[in-house]
């Protein structure tokens, strides 16, 4: 294995254990921080160690063995008490023989390690961004600039409010805890959130070579189960579980053999997932029950329901995914949402309907950077005939696009509109 390949490895095992290194450290040492700190010098010590000794066997209990370690070091130079220093390096010895057992329940409300984390990182004392930001970090793996792209915000602001989140958890003593009751529901729309932004990662990820990060989809979706079942009567629960199941059921049909992007019109729907299907329409139906029908998440869902109900491409009802997402531009402004309804008129309206509203979200500070503004732009206009811009549009956003596997798709719809134009030019000669 080649120096590259270890790096790799690392880094892959990296993403997929750091959420439950950081659950574990919290657990066992009661704040969230240096549960994050900790967790990052088991990292380094990977870096420095694979390399040398090779990878091992088991390196997701390397990881935790490590980190574990760095913990007991630290209550130790603490001075906890000696009974407590005992059991952790009992448990330590065990967990370096096998693998844990993450997901076993606790004997509390949510019965969820990572939505336990969830909960902490999004204490009412920190502010809605930076609850969202400081979870995005600490679950997902996220670096700062791949939250100011979820957040279309810059990336120094960003990293200004993980900072700030975790000394205020640090400095104000917040522990590792899980809220019952008022405070439980209190923090809710917050933990929606933040398990919002992690499937939105998952089902289109903002960086690396791959446009899919399926266990991530899969960790929100479990959560979203979890979270419906702990506020049962919390139609924004089964909305965003909803949303989630109905978008999950699109996942095997949204790629091809090679891992290349298939677009939602293109897709053979004879992949989608029919029983996931039929969990996001209960879902929803349920959502709908509880008096949360025109919710942020419930809308959204419906949407893609619209989708999900339609047999073939032609027969999606574009009017009424239009009149679905001007209802949720009447609830939150939003420039993202406002391009989504573009592109639900110039399916129900025609491309030119579109273009006029893309065109008047140009100076939008929140979508400067953001490279499906250009990539709507070129579809509009390649469906106008207007190659030549077409080509320009794709090609700016595939500069904008930080997923190589979108990059790539853009530099093709991009070669697609060139070769338009030399025919064009041939025509007329």
């Amino acid at each position: 294995m080649t120096d590259d390949d270890v790096q790799r490895t690392i880094l892959g095992v990296w993403r997929i254990e750091q959420p439950r290194l950081i659950t574990s450290l919290s657990r066992m040492l009661r704040d969230v921080p240096l549960a994050e700190d900790l967790t990052q010098e088991a990292l380094i010590a990977a870096l420095e160690h694979w390399p040398v000794a090779g990878v091992p066997d088991k390196p997701g209990a390397w990881l935790m063995a490590t980190a574990k370690r760095r913990a007991l070091d630290h209550l130790r130079r603490n001075r906890m008490l000696s009974q407590k220093h005992g059991m952790l390096a009992h448990d330590l010895a065990q967990e370096q023989q096998t693998m844990p057992d993450f997901d076993s329940a606790l004997d509390d409300d949510i019965g969820d390690e990572l939505l336990r984390l969830i909960f902490t990182a999004c204490h009412p004392r920190l502010s809605r961004e930076a609850r969202a930001a400081l979870a995005l970090r600490m679950i997902c793996g996220l670096t700062t600039e791949e939250i100011a792209r979820a957040f279309l915000v810059a990336e120094a602001t960003i990293a200004q409010r993980i900072v700030r989140a975790k000394r205020t958890l640090s400095d104000s003593g917040l522990a590792y805890e899980t809220p019952r009751g008022e405070e439980l529901s209190e923090r809710l729309a917050s933990v929606l959130e933040v398990v919002y932004l992690i499937f939105n990662e998952g089902y289109t990820a903002a960086r690396g070579d791959e446009w899919l990060r399926p266990q991530l989809c899969n960790e929100a979706l479990r959560m979203g189960r979890v979270l419906t079942s702990i506020a049962s009567q919390e139609p924004e629960a089964h909305g965003l579980l909803a949303l989630m199941e109905l978008n999950g059921s699109r996942i095997a049909a949204r790629t091809d053999a090679d891992g290349e992007p298939i677009l939602l019109m293109d897709q053979n729907r004879a992949l989608w997932d029919l029983l996931q299907i039929r969990r996001g329409q209960l879902a929803l139906a349920r959502a709908c029950e509880l008096g949360g029908g025109g919710g942020f998440y419930a809308l959204q869902a419906a949407i893609v329901a619209c989708h999900a109900g339609a047999e073939t491409a032609d027969a999606t009802d574009w009017p009424r995914i239009a009149a679905l997402y001007g209802d949720l531009a009447a609830l939150v402004h939003s420039p993202v949402i406002e391009l989504n309804r573009a592109v639900a008129i110039g399916m129900a309206e025609g491309p030119q309907a579109a273009l006029a509203i893309v065109d008047g979200l140009a100076d939008e500070p929140a979508l400067k950077s953001y490279h499906l503004l250009p990539s709507v732009r070129g579809d509009l206009l390649q469906k106008l005939s207007r190659f030549d811009e077409a080509r320009a549009a794709f090609e700016d956003a595939a500069a904008l696009a930080g997923n190589t596997r979108e990059r790539d798709l853009l530099l093709r719809r991009a070669a697609v509109a060139a070769r338009a134009v030399s025919r064009d030019v041939s025509t007329h000669k």
